[in-house]
């Protein structure tokens, strides 16, 4: 049991390594040394657990659409609106992004798949779900009448800028510090975007 524990500590030292890797390079200049050199492991204990740059990447992609589908899931819980479920699901989304190294990693490891590559097709992209699951949710808060007719596809794409935006502007301190003012930011935000004078939720 010790054995295990110890072999489990050591994918997830791995693991956090490459994320930060893949998160900072991405997946083309990211190395197997690279990422042996952010731990006091050796290549070898890597590649027992890994045999591949590919496989590692494969794991932290698979890590952040469970991820997603557990924010999805509860943000589309049946007793919010459409409009607290886009604000749920913008913020849940910008605080993983600030906060969680591995779930920013698949995403630009998603946004960085090449076109040629055979395998891309089995590849889930948590992009394109979160894309198309906030078109969804654009159109039912329009039919509530809580948001503005603009296409749903543009405004879905402005709030993924909203939520990509906050990794990156006015960032202070550590790495995964949370930005200041980025709730406050989304309120004014959806307000512009809304119908009513107040959407304002309780998450």
């Amino acid at each position: 049991m010790a054995q295990q524990e110890r072999a489990r500590r050591t994918r997830e030292l791995f693991l956090d390594a490459a994320a930060e890797e893949f998160a900072l390079r991405g997946y083309a200049d990211t190395t197997m040394h690279a990422v042996v050199a952010r731990t006091d492991m050796t290549k070898g204990a890597l590649y027992g657990h890994f045999p591949s740059k590919e496989h590692i990447a494969g794991a932290l992609v698979q890590q952040a659409l469970e991820a997603w589908r557990t924010l999805r899931r509860h943000c589309e819980a049946p007793d919010r609106t459409a409009a607290a479920a886009l604000e749920a699901l913008a913020l849940g989304l910008a605080d993983r992004l600030c906060t969680d190294v591995r779930f920013r990693a698949a995403l630009r490891l998603t946004a960085d798949r090449r076109p040629h590559d055979a395998d891309d097709a089995a590849v889930p992209d948590v992009f394109e779900d979160a894309r198309q699951c906030l078109i969804a949710l654009v159109r039912r808060a329009q039919r509530e009448g809580a948001v503005r007719p603009h296409p749903p596809e543009v405004l879905a794409q402005l709030l993924l800028v909203f939520v990509y935006g906050t990794l990156h502007a006015s960032r202070h301190g550590a790495e995964d510090e949370p930005l200041p003012g980025w709730e406050e930011a989304w309120r004014v935000l959806i307000e512009a975007l809304s119908l009513e004078e107040h959407v304002r939720t309780d998450i």
